[in-house]
């Protein structure tokens, strides 16, 4: 049962100090490059839309590279990392 434990005349608590503190989590940035045709990419994209991973819009728009039917398109997420 729940007991409730009133504190001292100075004001301090009867319960014992937090000994422990919880690690931060820190934010980190990861950087994705898909690299394929269009078609890929917007498969890949989906894909991972689907599994939660990440928004189709945090994608950028696909940059066409020096390779002929290569294109680029990159997502940078941050993850809070412990």
């Amino acid at each position: 049962m729940f007991e409730y434990l009133e504190p001292d005349a100075s004001g301090a608590s009867n319960l014992p100090p937090d000994n422990f503190s919880k690690p931060q989590p820190r934010p980190e940035r990861v950087r994705h490059m898909l690299y394929g045709s269009l078609a890929g990419i917007d498969r890949t994209i989906k894909i991972l839309h689907s599994l939660g991973y990440a928004d189709p819009n945090d994608w950028s728009e696909p940059m066409p590279t020096d390779q002929p039917n290569l294109w680029m398109a990159i997502l940078t997420k941050i993850l809070l990392i412990e």
